[in-house]
């Protein structure tokens, strides 16, 4: 039996994953609420494997630091994935990580997210990491793309268009959560479009 692997994801209503650095937005949009924080925390909880890659892992060693002591950002979410087993997928990458229970692995992502399908007793989830994500779609690899959108549109400081340059996909919708009202959870199964 393989595991499951998640593409997990933030972004706006009109596509971006980030703001430029003259936006002001500040962390989720400033679209967060209870409801979501708790729903984040559920979603970690349980054990899994987490998937980054360089980009992705070099930013949350930035923004979230190594260890909940050397870091501003200190609260449960957070500290779970600071936690969690996590595979960096890299080509550039040099160890050892300054990251708890991380592993780095070199080498094409599709090859080792493809082996760690097979290996791991545990699901996959990946959080960001568009490019690497977006080969993995190509490949067939993603199981579930879990989108929540913020109700903002980031139109003159959006950065990261989600899902720029990937192949094209059907969705079957599998799961939807409103969470504080506004902010919306869509998880899909995607299927190369013939």
């Amino acid at each position: 039996m393989t595991a499951t692997y998640t593409f997990d994801i933030f972004m706006t209503l009109d596509g971006y994953g980030s703001y430029t650095s003259d936006g002001d937005w500040g962390g989720y949009w400033g679209k967060h609420g209870p409801e979501f924080l708790d729903r984040r925390l559920a979603l970690y909880t349980p054990d899994q494997r987490l998937v980054l890659g360089a980009n992705t892992f070099r930013q949350f060693v930035e923004i979230l630091g190594p260890s909940p002591e050397e870091s501003t950002v200190n609260d449960p979410v957070n500290n779970r994935m600071r936690s969690m087993p996590t595979t960096v997928v890299s080509t550039t990458l040099d160890g050892p990580l300054v990251w708890p229970n991380a592993t780095l692995e070199k080498g094409d992502a599709v090859d080792v997210v493809a082996r760690l399908k097979e290996e791991s007793p545990v699901p996959l989830r990946s959080h960001g990491s568009l490019s690497m994500n977006r080969s993995l779609m190509a490949a067939g690899l993603v199981d579930r793309i879990q989108l929540t959108i913020f109700p903002v549109i980031s139109g003159r400081t959006g950065a990261d268009p989600i899902f720029r340059d990937a192949a094209d996909f059907d969705l079957e919708l599998l799961e939807s959560h409103t969470l504080d009202g506004n902010t919306q959870e869509l998880v899909y199964r995607p299927t190369r479009h013939a």
